[in-house]
C-alpha cells in the first residue's frame, strides 16, 4: 500500500507561483507517478507525469511550457512547479501514483491517489 500525501498548495494572484509536493510513505516501486486536478463540477484532468526510472515527463498542453514536473534523488517525492498561474488553473491538485506500465492520463488507471491540495488563482 502506498500513501500519498500533497501539499504546497495555496492562493495565488495570476502570473504567480506554487511549488506543489507529493510525499510516499511506502518503498513500494512506483513505475510512474502524475499530477491531475479537478475543478468544480468538472472531471478530473491530467496535468502531468514522470516516469520514476529514467525521469522522462509528459504534459498536457495546458500547462506546457508554465508548470514541471520532477522528482528527488530518492524517488519518494514528486514535485510541480507551477509559474505564470492563471485562474484558469484554479483546481483541487491531486497526486497519483501507478505500479505497472501505464503513465497516461487516465486518473482510474493510477493505482493510488492522495486527498488532494487546493490552488485557487485569483485575477
Amino acid at each position: 500500500q502506498v500513501r500519498l500525501v500533497e501539499s504546497g498548495g495555496g492562493s495565488v494572484q495570476a502570473g504567480g507561483s506554487l511549488r506543489l509536493s507529493c510525499v510516499a510513505s511506502s518503498d513500494t516501486h512506483r513505475s510512474c507517478m502524475g499530477w491531475f486536478r479537478q475543478a468544480p463540477g468538472k472531471e478530473h484532468e491530467w496535468v502531468a507525469s514522470i516516469f520514476t526510472i529514467g525521469g522522462s515527463t509528459t504534459y498536457a498542453d495546458s500547462v506546457k511550457g508554465r508548470f514541471t514536473i520532477s522528482q528527488d534523488t530518492a524517488k519518494t517525492a514528486v514535485y510541480l512547479q507551477m509559474n505564470n498561474l492563471k485562474p484558469q488553473d484554479t483546481a483541487m491538485y491531486y497526486c497519483a501514483a501507478a505500479t505497472g506500465l501505464y503513465c497516461g492520463a487516465t486518473y482510474s488507471a493510477y493505482n493510488y491517489r492522495g486527498q488532494g491540495t487546493q490552488v485557487t488563482v485569483s485575477s
